[in-house]
């Protein structure tokens, strides 16, 4: 008996319809990101193009295309400007989006480079749809960081103690090349006469004072960024056990031996990830709503430790959302008590850990007064309770982004362009979670 089957023709000669929207499922990811990106106000990508109007100059890729692009390809794992040009030959998603245009990836990364500030504004007004959506209440906002590598290799790292050690070591090297030239230049004077040019530099010499340069340059930005760290901290920040000032062993504006420097990245720094390993990296932050778990504000700092971000974080979300969050939870890398009297007077209902099974010392100092109320709310059942909320809705974020997404390292290099990609990779999750959501109303 002849088996039947559905035609199969490949040499066909309409390959595909006449709209590329019918090759995508109704509800593809797509299409929302293609729908949303069309209602944002995109005035600042198009002013570079203004006075163009007469015609002359290359035609340029539409800004509106290529941020549907960009923000797709975050949004299904291709970082690479390579593998997203790629992609706009293989996959129908990105053809659809770019209209059959096909931007080279030098076009995709330039365009990302040049606007890599305005993707903040991008998130911002994606957030502004989430809140019209209802997605976001600002009920409850759980802030935490996470790890990410920098576009560095810790081996490029250097310590400051390591700097002063190599700095002296390269002064004597170019002390003996130059003696070893010099008597060089006297022996071949003598041989071939005073009119022999023998005053190039040897290459190794030139090699030792580049990198001696280069050294140098890194221990002044260091001394200059603990110059700077010192007298924000006036030296005088209390312990959070003892509540009184820190003893520091080491002049003002002279950083710790320990202080380290990248020469590929000078922003970025060894931390410890969650993997229990030091490596180079750029610690991203995030806060989000509980409602829908929506990314309500992020950030990035060269700091391993977190506690400086708390407070930022909530004026961040103040700002994104015109309005303060009612509760705040957070780990306990962000105790401080600094912090928890700034939230009290914010009239924020915070729940931050302690650390150590949220016992305070038998002698605590009666100045940390906010550190103890904090510990007693904590100890509640209520506190325990919204505090143990806090894991499955920030944590959850992360793992999306690292083994959903994909993305474990930053392309771009530098604070503020690390920060601008984060906000490219939130704006992703944000549109995916909100597409999720949405159509399962």
């Amino acid at each position: 008996m002849a088996q039947t089957f559905e035609p199969y023709d490949p040499d066909q000669p309409l390959l595909f319809p006449p709209s590329l929207k019918d090759w995508l499922p109704e509800g593809h990811l797509a299409h929302f990101i293609s729908d949303t990106i069309d209602e944002l106000n995109l005035d600042a990508f198009m002013a570079k193009f203004a006075g163009r109007e007469d015609g002359r100059g290359s035609l340029a890729y539409h800004p509106r295309m290529l941020l549907k692009v960009l923000i797709y390809s975050y949004g299904v794992g291709l970082f690479s400007s390579r593998r997203i040009a790629s992609g706009l030959e293989d996959l129908v998603a990105l053809r659809y989006l770019s209209a059959g245009n096909r931007p080279s990836h030098r076009t995709i990364a330039r365009f990302r480079q040049e606007n890599i500030e305005r993707f903040e504004k991008i998130f911002v007004e994606v957030l502004r749809v989430a809140r019209r959506a209802g997605l976001v209440k600002l009920g409850t906002v759980a802030i935490d960081g996470t790890k990410i590598h920098a576009n560095a290799s810790k081996h490029k790292a250097m310590s400051y103690g390591r700097m002063k050690e190599e700095e002296e070591t390269l002064r004597r090297e170019i002390k003996r090349i130059t003696e070893i030239a010099r008597g060089t230049d006297e022996a071949e004077d003598q041989e071939f006469g005073p009119d022999f040019r023998g005053d190039e530099l040897p290459a190794e010499l030139q090699s030792r004072k580049e990198r001696k340069a280069k050294i140098r340059e890194a221990m002044k930005e260091l001394e200059e960024e603990q110059a700077r760290e010192d007298k924000e901290n006036k030296r005088c920040e209390p312990s959070e056990t003892s509540g009184r000032p820190r003893k520091i062993k080491r002049e003002n504006g002279t950083p710790p031996d320990k202080a380290q420097r990248n020469f590929t990245d000078p922003e970025s720094r060894i931390m410890l990830t969650g993997h229990k390993s030091f490596e180079q990296c750029f610690n991203a932050q995030a806060a989000v709503d509980d409602k829908a778990q929506i990314v309500v504000a992020v950030n990035v700092c060269a700091n391993a430790v977190d506690k400086s971000e708390l407070l930022a974080m909530v004026e961040a979300v103040k700002k994104n959302c015109n309005r303060k969050p009612k509760r705040i939870l957070a780990d306990a890398g962000y105790r401080s008590e600094a912090n928890f009297i700034a939230l009290e007077q914010r009239g924020i209902d915070a729940y931050v850990a302690l650390g150590k099974g949220e016992r305070l010392p038998q002698k605590m100092n009666e100045a940390l007064l906010a550190t103890q109320r904090m510990a007693r709310k904590l100890r509640t059942k209520r506190g325990r309770a919204r505090y143990k909320r806090r894991k499955t809705l920030v944590e959850p974020v992360f793992g999306w982004a690292k083994h959903v997404l994909g993305f474990r390292s930053f392309l771009l290099r530098g604070v503020r362009k690390v920060r601008g990609e984060w906000n490219l990779v939130c704006t992703a999750l944000n549109l995916r979670r909100m597409s999720v959501m949405m159509a399962s109303r």
